[in-house]
């Protein structure tokens, strides 16, 4: 197994080729108990293309690519296992203060908790998707209802947590939100690539 201290080289994802780049090392040290979640300018071992969102779920990490070898690190929470989709995407649409409604799996998953928000749920402060979200979008399909968004909830950051999105906290959202375009890339890589000490 490889340590979290190190990324994989070149482990193939089963998307289509997609492949773990080498990116960071050390930058995956965490210290405990006194965790920032602020977002940190990290070096890449091996470049990326700058303007690419890159979650790898293992470290609860996602990486806003730069220029010149640099991303910027924000702590994510991650859908839980059975609900996590890996895969190649583009940022369709962006929204602040999104309004939301469960999809009808939610609702059927847990109609508690969902079926009252069938008709949807206006934007605001006690919404889900929090202050901000990018709508993930892939060719021949459209919308997913994959989400990288906010919340005000974070404790449930470096968590497996939610239906299949990626959550910041919501001031972290709000600092990710105007760098990514419409039409950015976003790469959600498969769990269990990297071992969790």
């Amino acid at each position: 197994m490889i340590d979290r201290r190190q990324f994989l080289t070149s482990t193939a994802l089963g998307l289509g080729g997609l492949t773990l780049p080498t990116v960071l090392r050390a930058q995956e040290e965490v210290e405990e108990p006194a965790f920032d979640l602020s977002p940190k300018l990290v070096s890449l071992d091996n470049p990326l293309p700058p303007g690419e969102i890159h979650v790898v779920p293992d470290v609860y990490s996602l990486y806003w690519t730069l220029p010149d070898a640099q991303a910027i690190r924000y702590f994510v929470g991650v859908g839980r296992d059975a609900l996590y989709e890996s895969g190649e995407f583009n940022v369709g649409a962006k929204k602040e203060w999104p309004s939301w409604t469960p999809t009808q799996d939610m609702i059927e998953r847990d109609p508690d908790s969902y079926a009252q928000y069938a008709d949807g749920m206006p934007g605001g402060p006690e919404n889900p998707l929090g202050a901000r979200a990018l709508y993930l979008f892939q060719p021949g399909v459209g919308d997913t209802f994959l989400r990288i968004h906010g919340t005000n909830k974070p404790s449930t950051i470096r968590t497996d947590v939610s239906n299949g999105c990626a959550r910041l906290t919501n001031e972290q959202v709000i600092d990710l939100y105007p760098r990514v375009p419409v039409g950015a890339q976003v790469f959600l890589y498969e769990k269990n690539l990297i071992a969790r000490s």
